[in-house]
């Protein structure tokens, strides 16, 4: 019965696989191996594609998802990542279900299974925006060249997606494109505020429609907002390496309870399994776990510090 199971739920991930992501046609002139294959899976799952990829999802969900998979750079759709989502539930709640053969157990593993696509996307988004704040002086510093050197902020900007590197060089270009289409400069720049949830982008945007309708020298204002930025960045790696400090104290306080409690099992589980057993035990055990947890959070709250 597992093995049916098994065999089911990997054969509607190929399936969705196939049909959700079909395979691109290879560069060079290559041709496709087994297209009948192909097709015959195409024209036969027409009906569960459309239903993937144009089940009626709500405008704004959709478009905050696609919103967060631009941030995280990643060259999927919206309805990709839900169709992931769903497969990877799928496939958790088929393992816990084979390992434990409990229907609670494949619930849980489900939601996990539904989360974890979630958690790598946040995941992609901080590690992209990091990066963006790491390369920004950087990208500053090419336009304050360029227009010392006499070109216009858009050929500046131009100069930037050409020679910056990742993720300057992608969100540059989009800014770009959105300019090409009919966009003004400054609803581009403030569509590019709303999209990176940057402080650093947020100020060099404020400065530069500020200094589009008061006038000034652009070059200048930039320069200033380097410095800024870069003093900004000196004093969060300080604040940092203060707190680390504290941090390391609220992880270890917090662990030491739960490696202690396994240690005392390892050498005598019948003396630990009287607070597991006894509902005195077992109310210490919950007041321990709420406590554990609040003075874990208030340690994270104390320690971090906005820069």
């Amino acid at each position: 019965m597992k093995l049916i199971i098994f065999f089911s739920l990997f054969v509607t991930v190929f399936i969705t696989l196939i049909v959700v992501f079909p395979l691109r046609k290879l560069s060079n002139g290559d041709k496709e191996t087994n297209p009948s294959l192909l097709q015959l899976l195409k024209s036969g799952n027409s009906k569960l594609k459309s239903l993937l990829m144009t089940k009626k999802i709500p405008k704004k969900k959709n478009s905050k998802l696609a919103t967060r998979i631009s941030i995280a750079g990643l060259p999927i759709k919206p309805e990709e990542l839900i169709a992931f989502q769903w497969m990877s539930a799928l496939i958790a709640a088929g393992t816990f279900y084979l390992l434990s053969n409990q229907v609670i157990l494949a619930m849980v593993g489900m939601i996990i299974g539904y989360v974890i696509p979630n958690i790598w996307l946040k995941q992609k988004e901080q590690k992209r925006i990091k990066q963006f704040n790491e390369e920004l002086p950087n990208m500053l510093t090419s336009i304050i060249s360029s227009l010392r050197a006499g070109f216009s902020f858009v050929q500046a900007l131009q100069l930037v997606a050409e020679e910056a590197n990742s993720p300057i060089k992608e969100e540059v270009e989009t800014l770009l494109k959105s300019m090409q289409y009919g966009t003004s400069l400054e609803d581009a720049m403030l569509e590019w505020k709303n999209r990176i949830p940057s402080n650093d982008l947020g100020l060099l945007i404020e400065a530069i429609l500020i200094q589009r309708q008061v006038g000034g020298n652009l070059a200048y204002l930039l320069g200033k907002i380097v410095e800024t930025t870069r003093e900004r960045k000196k004093l969060q790696n300080q604040v940092k390496s203060l707190t680390a400090q504290g941090k390391l104290s609220g992880i270890v306080i917090s662990a030491l309870p739960v490696v202690l409690g396994l240690i005392i099992y390892v050498i005598n589980p019948e003396y630990i399994m009287t607070l597991f057993n006894h509902p005195i035990g077992q109310i210490l055990l919950g007041a321990a776990l709420v406590g554990g947890i609040i003075g874990f959070l208030l340690v994270r709250k104390i320690t971090t510090i906005e820069v």
